[in-house]
């Protein structure tokens, strides 16, 4: 090791002054160092010697200018990436603060408000990446750096250049990008495909984590670990921790869906639904009429949308009492007697939609989960109302 700090300070003498070593993760090892130019203390990430010759200098670097051009203030920006004594490096600045791995490893729970806060940072990060055509593949805690309270998320130079340059040849080496404990069940899987509902996965898993103090699953060992990830399912958060909200255990459920269709599209929709405790739902009616019954039926539900808009922001606040969210289920969903069907459960998991028979005619209800009190969607309808679901944002319900 000596000697390879040696090989490393010649290398990059005229450029930076190795100081000393930093830390040591799967790929690179972390040096303080002080650039001369400049004249400042920097990080300097140095490639494990196997991974840089699999790599390439000529696309290492190549690939790692993308990265460089990101600005954002929560992501960490890169500085410098070089090839010198046949070594990789890449320079970022020195983060004055701890990484989130330091700050849960002294507190292991962080409040819900911090937590939260923490995740709609990075995930609006996740966003401004993903919408740059690059996906992280490794976010976790020691990848998100606390400047002064401010997440900063590292490490996109790595993720970028490795997936792009190494391919299948990664496997040769040993290593794989991604950290078991906050993989998807696709990266686990070895899906080389992977979009941004990989990084919303990972990002999902910090959560849990920093409101429970573990990620949803862990191992003995990687392979017993990697299993769970891909078949087993999460202890819902709010059996290991009462007082966090209904609509943030839902995103969060949301998040770690088995299938990438079924998680949130995008990281801002992930923050969105973190951020966001009531939703106000419209109502579209799928049927056939003719076209003056038709125009008459939007002009009535055009009024009952406003009418449910405060309905439920009333009912929200009043019922939502922390209720454990309901699962989509046949069988007596209310207090009041009745035959009910077709339940379906809002995107975020705080609303209820389902078709029931109230006093002769079927209708459909909405009610929040936790409350007591449905509201009928459609009680001036002649017609019976069946088999409602919600659009895929929740903002609108489509019946029968």
């Amino acid at each position: 090791m000596a000697d390879q700090i040696d090989r490393l300070t010649t290398a990059i003498a005229d450029r930076y002054t190795v100081e000393r070593e930093l830390g040591v993760g799967g790929m690179a090892t972390v040096y303080l160092a002080h650039d001369l130019k400049h004249d400042r203390q920097v990080a300097l990430k140095v490639m494990r010697p196997e991974l840089a010759t699999v790599l390439g200098a000529e696309r290492f670097v190549h690939e790692i200018k993308t990265a460089a051009n990101f600005h954002h203030p929560n992501i960490l920006q890169l500085y410098d990436s070089g090839e010198a004594g046949g070594f990789l490096y890449y320079v970022m600045p020195l983060v004055e603060g701890e990484s989130l791995r330091g700050k849960l490893d002294r507190e292991r729970q962080l409040t819900v408000e911090e937590a939260v806060r923490i995740t709609v940072s990075v995930a609006e990060a996740l966003d401004y990446a993903h919408r740059h055509e690059v996906i992280h593949r490794d976010i976790k805690p020691e990848n998100i750096l606390l400047h002064e309270g401010t997440p900063m998320v590292a490490d996109f130079g790595i993720a970028l250049a490795v997936s792009r340059v190494a391919g299948e040849r990664i496997t040769e080496t040993g290593f794989s990008l991604g950290t078991p404990s906050y993989m998807s069940p696709e990266q686990a899987t070895g899906d080389r495909d992977l979009d941004t509902r990989s990084d919303v996965y990972a990002l999902g898993c910090v959560l849990y984590e920093m409101l429970t103090g573990d990620p949803p699953f862990t191992g003995s060992n990687v392979q017993a670990l990697i299993a769970k990830v891909i078949s087993a399912d999460p202890v819902p958060l709010r059996k290991i921790r009462e007082t966090v909200p209904p609509h943030v255990e839902a995103a969060v459920t949301g998040s770690l869906a088995k299938v990438p269709a079924d998680r949130y599209p995008t990281a801002l929709h992930f923050a969105e639904a973190l951020s966001s405790p009531e939703t106000t739902v419209s109502v579209v009616v799928q049927t056939e009429m003719p076209g003056g019954r038709r125009a008459a039926a939007i002009v009535a539900l055009s009024v009952l949308v406003v009418v449910v808009s405060y309905l439920v922001l009333h009912f929200s606040r009043d019922n939502n009492s922390g209720a454990e969210p309901v699962r989509a289920t046949y069988g007596q969903l209310t207090a009041e007697p009745g035959v009910e069907w077709f339940p379906s459960l809002s995107p975020d998991g705080g609303w209820l939609v389902y078709s029931g028979d109230g006093a002769g005619n079927r209708d459909i209800y909405l009610k929040s989960v936790g409350g007591q009190n449905p509201i009928n969607l459609t009680a001036d309808s002649p017609a019976d109302d069946d088999q409602p679901v919600f659009s895929p944002d929740g903002e609108q319900v489509a019946f029968w």
